[in-house]
């Protein structure tokens, strides 16, 4: 076959049916039923990402529209008009590139023709690609045809980015999406391409294919012809990997490994070796986040107590994705890459405030948790329900706090060899209740709140003797109140 007569795969292998549509089936569905139904409208956008079979439905659609014995879904493949509208040949499908043909003058000129009836078909159909780069005059001039065309007009546009189209074009045509297709349906798709074209391809790198083409078939097809031209009949996943400078799986796990395990010497020889094999390294964040996506569902679905928490598994996936921008746009791609795995590292070892509660409520004695449980008398219990001089804690969301730094730096917080009896307080709250008990009933009514005054200027002044340590954490890190102060137990805190 010479060159001059040579198809790349992404046009011999073009859709010539709706059956050989991948990954649209809605739209199918919902074409053939209206086709069925005779409700057939006279605008439709369909919007997408690139490379998903929107012009490819558009001209199947102008085929099931005027073939011969029409209309219907599924056109006979000996149609010759089916045949000439496939090929671009047909008089009657108009097909017009919207970022060449722009103008409002050429809008107009379109507007004026197809005030024509149809030479051969039973429809003018036309068909306007990346509609949104159409000038807003160029917009206006066609609405009025657009909103009232002639009986034997039908408009088909189709765009990339849909918030570029006016809003009044948009609510006069049938709006359909195009999603991007699953990496398996692309995976098969190769795979009956390689069997056609008598290329061995190994599973693994039509699956690095698949990965790459994010979702859009064409983009998939171009990237296998370029492997065919390189590899020749038989494709390798090395051979891909060193085509497109992508790092392996194995590479990417293991530095997922590092990641989580805080292994900054290892990050760093990894990224030398990515950079010594010229690995893509904004694609190797993208590849890594995934990895981190898999561990997340893992730990999610597992009762066990995994290596990272789902929390630690987000966190470390918001510094992957807040470093993308930055490696991609960056100066300097490695030294970017290395800064965003740094502060992945860093995020996943934050700890938030109700796992710091949780832990530090395990460190409570039991007999403190039972001592806390027992109820108050009643006359103790009155006496502070009618305080209102006891502080309280606002309530907060805890997930909401995030602690800045590692949770065993907060726990070695070093106390003074004294604390322990600054903290002491003068007497228990058992002891205070029992000196309120056996207190003579001919005692002054104000005599409550006489103590409750000395109990805030004791709590003020033991306030005022706690190490600058504890006191910074407890006011600015939890955003807490003191209410009483009691002993604590400096060996739960190493």
């Amino acid at each position: 076959m010479s060159d001059q007569t040579y198809q790349v795969i992404a046009r011999r292998w073009r859709p010539k049916q709706f059956s050989e549509l991948v990954g649209q089936d809605h739209v199918v569905r919902t074409l053939g039923n209206a086709i069925e139904m005779n409700r057939i409208a006279h605008a439709y956008l369909f919007v997408g990402p690139r490379g998903t079979g929107k012009t490819t439905s558009a001209r199947l659609f102008a085929k099931s529209l005027n073939w011969e014995e029409g209309p219907s879904l599924e056109v006979p493949p000996d149609s010759e008009i089916g045949n000439a509208i496939m090929e671009g040949r047909c008089l009657d499908v108009i097909e017009i590139d919207g970022a060449s043909n722009n103008s409002v003058e050429q809008v107009r000129d379109l507007r004026d023709e197809c005030q024509y009836a149809p030479a051969q078909c039973r429809y003018k159909i036309y068909v306007i690609d990346e509609v949104h780069m159409l000038s807003q005059q160029a917009f206006n001039a066609l609405l009025k045809t657009l909103e009232e065309p002639p009986p034997h007009v039908k408009f088909v546009f189709a765009t990339t980015e849909s918030h570029k189209v006016l809003p009044t074009i948009v609510s006069r045509c049938q709006r359909f999406e195009f999603r991007s297709i699953a990496t398996p349906l692309i995976v098969d798709k190769l795979k009956e391409i390689c069997q056609a074209e008598k290329i061995e391809a190994e599973e693994e790198a039509l699956e690095v294919v698949g990965r790459m083409a994010m979702g859009g078939m064409r983009d998939a097809q171009s990237i296998l012809d370029q492997m065919i031209s390189f590899c020749g009949k038989s494709i390798g996943q090395a051979d891909v990997l060193e085509v497109y400078g992508l790092a392996s799986r194995q590479k990417i796990e293991f530095l997922a490994q590092l990641v989580a395990g805080a292994d900054f010497d290892g990050i760093i020889g990894t990224t030398d070796e990515f950079s010594k094999h010229g690995i893509d390294f904004y694609r190797a964040l993208v590849d890594l986040s995934e990895v981190f996506r898999e561990l997340l569902l893992k730990a999610l679905g597992s009762k066990d107590e995994a290596a990272l928490s789902p929390e630690q598994c987000v966190r470390v996936m918001d510094a992957l994705r807040d470093g993308e921008d930055m490696v991609k746009m960056g100066l300097s791609e490695k030294t970017n890459f290395e800064v965003t795995l740094f502060r992945a590292v860093e995020a996943g070892r934050t700890r938030s405030i109700d796992q710091v509660i949780r832990r530090i409520s395990g460190m409570i004695p039991g007999e403190v948790k039972k001592k806390r449980a027992e109820p108050l008398p009643s006359s103790r219990a009155q006496e502070l329900g009618n305080s209102s001089s006891v502080a309280s804690v606002p309530p907060c969301e805890p997930e909401d706090v995030v602690l800045e730094e590692p949770l065993d730096e907060v726990e070695n917080v070093p106390l003074p060899e004294n604390s322990e009896s600054d903290l002491q307080p003068e007497e228990t709250e058992e002891e205070a209740v029992k000196t309120d008990d056996d207190k003579p009933d001919s005692q002054p009514a104000h005599a409550p709140e006489v103590r409750q005054i000395k109990d805030e200027e004791l709590i003020k002044q033991r306030i005022s003797e706690l190490p600058s340590g504890i006191r910074g954490i407890m006011e600015e890190k939890f955003k807490g109140d003191f209410v009483s102060i009691e002993k604590i137990d400096e060996t739960k805190l190493l």
